[in-house]
């Protein structure tokens, strides 16, 4: 275990001279990066929702099971942060150079990475929800997660833990919860409540008539 931690300080100090030695420019972009990359995930969330409105009452369950299981893996994440009470790194290194951003103050524990837990989680909750997008999200999750160590508040072994705990944990609640939260789609697509049918959708049924009233008029020459 001290092998690996020891190599994670050294890794650390790596990534450290590496951030001071970028552009001022990438330094910044990296910066943004840490908290511009939630909200894009959260933007993600709104176009799968927003997309399976028309779409199987199944993957609007997914859609709408996205969001929640990320929440889920923050939560498991911030649980172990307030059982192992590591220091950052940027305080705890003597020799690194000064973190880009302001250290977390004592207290606010390194391990694991809670931006990284969400960035693993939703990376894979997408995924799971939308077809083909892993090739977007898990290199943004990845992304996130080098950047807090880039920036100096996170060693790579809290980054690491990070993401596999939240994916972990995504995986777990998207795979659970997908039965009951369909179900209750399908409930909700029923409602007399206008409000509670057009946030659910109406699924694919809801084009149907329209789709088989134009091709009953082709079919009796009306186009």
């Amino acid at each position: 275990m001290n092998t690996l931690l020891d190599l994670s300080d050294r890794l650390y100090l790596d990534v450290a001279d590496f951030a001071h030695s970028t552009p001022h420019w990438f330094q910044w972009i990296a910066e943004a990066w840490t908290e511009l990359g939630l909200l894009l995930f959260g933007v993600l969330f709104l176009a799968g929702w927003w997309r399976t409105r028309e779409g199987s009452s199944r993957a609007m369950a997914l859609a709408l099971l996205a969001p929640i299981a990320t929440g889920f893996g923050y939560v498991v994440s911030e649980a172990l942060k307030s059982l192992i009470d590591e220091e950052r790194p940027c305080r705890a290194v003597a020799e690194a150079p000064v973190s880009l951003v302001a250290c977390p103050p004592h207290g606010d524990w390194s391990f694991p990475s809670n931006h990284s837990a969400i960035a693993g989680a939703a990376a894979i909750a997408l995924a799971l929800s939308w077809r083909g997008i892993v090739w977007l999200t898990v290199p943004m999750a990845l992304l996130m997660a080098f950047s807090r160590v880039f920036v100096g508040v996170h060693y790579p072994h809290d980054v690491t833990v990070g993401l596999l705990v939240g994916a972990l944990v995504a995986f777990v609640v998207m795979r659970a919860a997908e039965r009951p939260v369909r179900a209750l789609v399908e409930t909700a697509r029923s409602s007399r409540s206008s409000a509670v049918a057009w946030c659910a959708g109406r699924g694919p049924s809801a084009h149907a008539p329209a789709h088989s009233e134009r091709r009953s008029r082709a079919r009796h020459g009306a186009y």
